[in-house]
Formats: C-alpha cells, structure tokens, sequence
C-alpha cells in the first residue's frame, strides 16, 4: 500500500479510534486533501473487512462505526515503518557543506537564471569586474572570459575555505584576483570598477543595504552591478494539504534564510543606494523530481527544523515528507535578476550668450 491508496488512508484515518463512514472521509480529506467516492471508500473497507484488518463495531447502515483489529494496527505500523524508510533514503539529513552546496546549485536547473545575470552584466573587454562573494570561484572563469586579458577580475568572498578553493580553481587565470574580505567594506577604492555582481548573496548578508552602498561606492558613474536573489517566500510545492505547503515555505522564510524575501527588495534598496533601477527580470526554477529539489531545497532537515520551530506537529511533517516521497512532484520558487547602474553625471548646461 501506498499513502495515497484508499485501503492505506482509512486505516491510517482509523489510527485514533472507532470512526463511521463520514467521519472516516473527513479524516482522510485531512489527511489527503480529498475525499474518497462512496464507491472508493466502502469498498476500501469492505477488503479490509475481509483481510481481517478493520472490523465493525454496533451500530445501523453507514452509521456504523469501524475500528482497526490488532493484525490492522499491525499492519499500518509497517506500513508506516516501510514509508519512513523511503523516505529517508529519499532525502538527505546531513546539511551539505558550503562549497558542496554551491557546486550543486551550478549543475542544476536552478541555476538557468545565471546565463540571464551575465547578458545583462555586459561585461566588455577592458572592464574590472567584481564578483562579490564569490564562493569557490563558480562564475570567475566566465568572468574573466568576458573581460579578456585586457581586463581584470576581483573575486571577494568571507570564507577562508573557499577563497583558496577558487584561487586553486583560477590559478592559470592571470586577469583573476581572488580576495579574503568582507562585501560590506570591499578593499577596493573609489570608482574603480566598471561591472560587479552578487550571485544569491545578499539573502545571507547581515546588512544588504550596506552592501549595496559599497557597491555603489567602488563602482564608477555609469558601472552597472547585476543581483540574483530569491524571493523564499515565493516557494510553491505541491502537496494535498496547502497549509503544510505554506508552512514550510514561511518556516524556510522566516527561519532559515537570514533576509528571505530579498529579491522582492532589491529594487527598493538598490534605489536607496542611489542606483537607477532599469531592469528586473523574474526567474522561476520548476522542479519535477524531488530528489533534484531536495538537494536544494533540504525537505527533510528543514521539515524537521520546521516542525521544533512549531510550524507544524511532528505527525504533519512525517505526512509532508511521505507525500513527497510517494506522490507525484511540483515544487517552484521565483528569483529576481535585478539591473542597477550608477548615474552619469549630467553635463553642466552651456551659459547663454550674453547680448
């Protein structure tokens, strides 16, 4: 059996005590989000009936209540034992580390909205090109690709691990200088760079408006800096109970990521900053296959975490964690490519011509 399988949802609605027909179905729509057809359900019960698994208790017509006989409770005890074993071996339980982590978002599908950060960087030959945390060196070498020789980049990042990771990565890169240093102080003077990005950093940073007031002070009049953030709260995932969905997704945004809803921000803070704001592009990643989703997205320590937290019961989360396990699987979340360029200084007007 199945979590989604009829004879599975009425012993599983029967784990709490003696229910008649209606009160089983409303169990199973908690459990499921749907109900069972009459059809569907009194011969659900009729099997299990004849399997010795449920057996009916006094009572007239559908009015009559049914409990689970020890061989049912025995049964759905290793149903549920054989579910919790899929779906640990279906998600992970360890956080991966940094520079795993990053390396992982790269080869995915998550990361389709990189290709749409570097045509609006237009990065030129010639350029100096930030990347601002950098990480272990992912997007160095396209960077310096798009700058020539001519050019130069300047990777910074806080991370002692992954500041020599990317050094190792670019070490036949001579136009590629990797920095140990904090982006809310670069070490980098005055209008001295022409590009920079920020690639899913500033939802990490402790203040994103002073970041960007760094950028906008090392970059030169016309420089453009290029941000891809997510936006957590838009993290939709199908499941037949929404309200396990949406509480997931607040914990995520409220818990887990430091400035969750950053990308919605962007804009706004950009502005603040003093940029010009000519360009915000969204970027929905849709995952079909959960395993590729939980290398992202973590279900079953964040359902975890979520679940301390008191986003949802413990029971909840193990049905969230089994229906993605054993269901069909929708999960899609919205990051926001936002452009931001320094202003030219205006010319000053001609004097008029005196008579």
């Amino acid at each position: 059996m199945r979590t989604h399988d009829a004879q599975m949802l009425v012993l599983s609605a029967l784990a709490d005590g003696p229910l008649h027909g209606y009160a089983i179905n409303a169990a199973v729509e908690k459990l499921s989000g749907e109900r069972l057809g009459p059809g569907s359900l009194y011969g659900a019960l009729a099997r299990l009936e004849a399997k010795e698994l449920v057996e009916p208790l006094p009572g007239e017509g559908r009015q009559r209540p049914v409990r689970l006989t020890d061989k049912g409770r025995a049964a759905l005890e290793r149903e549920l034992r054989s579910l919790a074993e899929v779906t640990e071996r279906m998600f992970e339980a360890a956080v991966p580390d940094r520079i795993g982590y990053l390396d992982r978002l790269a080869g995915t599908a998550a990361s389709s909205y990189k290709q749409v950060m570097r045509d609006a960087l237009e990065a030129r030959p010639g350029h100096t090109a930030l990347d601002l945390g950098c990480g272990p060196g992912t997007d160095l070498a396209a960077l310096a690709e798009a700058v020539t020789p001519s050019g130069t980049v300047i990777g910074v990042d806080t991370d002692p691990e992954a500041v020599d990771r990317a050094r190792e990565r670019t070490a036949g890169l001579p136009t590629v200088d990797v920095r140990l240093a904090d982006v809310h102080a670069l070490p980098l003077a005055d209008a001295s760079a022409d590009r920079a990005r920020t690639d899913r950093v500033l939802q990490h940073v402790t203040d994103p408006a002073r970041v960007l007031a760094e950028a906008r002070r090392v970059l030169r009049p016309g420089g453009r800096l290029v941000m891809g953030e997510p936006d957590w709260d838009s993290l939709a995932i199908d499941h037949p109970d929404p309200e396990l969905s949406r509480a997931y997704t607040r914990h995520i945004a409220d818990r887990i990521v430091r400035n969750g809803v950053i990308g919605r921000q962007l804009p706004r803070l950009a502005a603040g900053a003093g940029f010009t704001v000519p360009s915000v592009v969204p970027v929905t990643s849709v995952f079909r296959d959960v395993r590729a989703a939980d290398r992202i997205l973590g279900f079953q320590r964040n359902a975890e975490r979520a679940a301390a937290a008191g986003y949802f019961s413990e029971e909840a989360a193990r049905r969230f964690l089994d229906h993605l396990a054993t269901g069909p699987f929708l999960a899609a979340v919205t990051l926001y490519v936002v452009v931001a360029e320094v202003p030219q200084p205006q010319p000053e007007p001609e004097p008029e011509p005196q008579p």
